[in-house]
């Protein structure tokens, strides 16, 4: 069986291409992948091929190798997470308070908080 890198694929489409390791585009859909699989952007796959309306297609698509993002190889330690989340838990504290007496943050303020947030989020979603 034909082996090969995952190109692109889209997730919400449903669709993707692989580049096969003799240097062909391979149409990857979902439909060709085992239930549960996930694929991304790097995943080495293996394949079968199928002459399809608009080209090769791949068939019966085995995950061999999921690429290991950036973003967990350059994550925190857990152990500075964990002194992360205690400040922002600190942090929270503090607005609850000021929540419960009726007074919003200001916008500056809002906006520094909603950004932290954002980034601890990505830090353990990686």
């Amino acid at each position: 069986m034909p082996t090969g890198k995952v190109r692109f694929y889209d997730e919400e489409k449903g669709f993707g291409f692989i580049s096969s390791d003799d240097g062909q585009d391979v149409f990857l859909h979902a439909t060709a992948l085992p239930a549960e699989a996930v694929v991304k952007t790097g995943s080495r796959v293996e394949f079968g091929i199928a002459d399809g309306r608009r080209g090769p297609q791949a068939l019966s698509v085995r995950v061999l190798e999921a690429p290991v993002s950036l973003a967990k190889r350059s994550r925190k330690p857990a152990d500075d997470m964990a002194v992360i989340v205690e400040d922002l838990v600190k942090l929270l504290d503090g607005i609850g308070g000021d929540l419960r007496r009726g007074r919003y943050p200001s916008s500056g303020q809002s906006r520094k908080i909603a950004a932290l947030l954002r980034k601890v989020a990505d830090d353990f979603d990686a």
